[in-house]
């Protein structure tokens, strides 16, 4: 099915989004966040959600996980998480499940703490609401194992601590322990490294794949950062305006991209296998508006090759379809033959394939 990624293998995905859309009603006119994405993720593999700011990762985030004010928020689709179907469902079911289900790490960590109330407090409390006859001593236990098991030294001292006593990489350790705390199947983490080093970066990637090997999660990765997608995800999600323009596995996307908006953010990250002089190459223009997306392809007023288009691209929307490559996914009204003569000559030549 168009817009639907394939099933890869294994047991069928533990996450099924199909033709999401989010809409929020502002003064200003409708904000269409999220405009019909749809994808899966299987337990045990990585999907990463790539994309400028804007371009409605979080939004769709936050939607799986049932986090949008119902009062503001317009939401329509299918959520199956488990087989569960979450659109419509109350919030005190769809609550019960957050934290027990699934889980989200928070791109702030210190914002995302209370700063009243010590860590370890907040990670047990986090347990005991979905474990309601664990007595304190159970929970405390379970709030030290879990912060000694993300690596943070001298668990039962730290258990006491406030978060400002925390450093910025431990306080990231800390918030993956809470969402890990009740064993989750899908674990959502929306933009984990950003403020850290690199150093402590690797190391917390590092965390999460260790625990998502032992754990078996379902994981998303909300992130515009290609060079993190690389090195953790299985398959990628590149979204632009609301809308799922490419998807496929990493080897695919990074490797042999099909969209020019991918090719775009691959040509302005710079790559210490390409010629050290060259000049990065920036997505002409801005990010549109959610309110007044463009007409037909939302990404033409920025692309370079919406000229070989004809009128298509200003009048039609297009639809996620299969290229050559299973389960690879591109929606661009380019002739795919057009679109391969293009990287050949033009993008793989400048050293933008990683």
């Amino acid at each position: 099915m168009a817009g639907l990624p394939v099933q890869r293998s294994g047991e069928g995905p533990y996450l099924r989004v199909k033709d999401l859309r989010v809409r929020f009603d502002t003064e200003d006119g409708v904000v269409r966040a999220v405009d019909g994405v749809s994808f899966s993720v299987e337990r045990g593999r990585t999907l990463g959600i790539v994309g400028e700011s804007g371009s409605g990762k979080s939004v769709t985030s936050l939607a799986v996980l049932g986090l949008h004010n119902a009062k503001r928020a317009r939401i329509t689709g299918e959520i199956s998480v488990g087989g569960r179907q979450l659109v419509g469902l109350p919030e005190e079911e769809v609550r019960r499940l957050r934290g027990r289900d699934m889980a989200m790490i928070f791109q702030d960590p210190l914002s995302a703490l209370h700063p009243y109330y010590t860590v370890g407090r907040q990670i047990a409390e986090a347990y005991r609401v979905h474990h309601p006859r664990a007595g304190r001593r159970e929970a405390r236990q379970r709030a030290v194992d879990m912060l000694g098991r993300v690596g943070i030294p001298q668990p039962g001292k730290r258990f006491d601590q406030y978060p400002h006593e925390f450093s910025g990489g431990m306080r990231q350790r800390a918030m993956i322990a809470m969402a890990l705390v009740n064993d989750p199947d899908l674990v959502i983490a929306d933009e984990p490294t950003t403020a850290l080093d690199v150093t402590v970066q690797a190391q917390i990637l590092d965390l999460l794949a260790d625990l998502q090997a032992e754990f078996r999660s379902a994981i998303i990765l909300i992130t515009h950062d290609l060079g993190v997608v690389s090195q953790v995800a299985d398959d990628v999600l590149v979204m632009y305006g609301g809308r799922a323009v490419e998807y496929g596995s990493v080897e695919q996307v990074l490797r042999r991209p099909q969209h020019p908006y991918t090719w775009g953010l691959l040509s302005s990250v710079p790559s210490l296998h390409g010629d050290a002089d060259a000049d990065l190459v920036p997505i002409r223009g801005n990010p549109p508006s959610l309110i007044n997306l463009p007409s037909g392809c939302a990404f033409h007023p920025r692309c370079r090759y919406a000229g070989r288009n004809g009128d298509r691209s200003v009048t039609d929307v297009p639809e996620l379809r299969q290229v050559v490559e299973r389960g690879h996914l591109v929606a661009c009204h380019l002739p795919e033959a057009v679109r391969q003569r293009i990287y050949r000559d033009e993008i793989a030549q400048v050293g933008v394939a990683r």
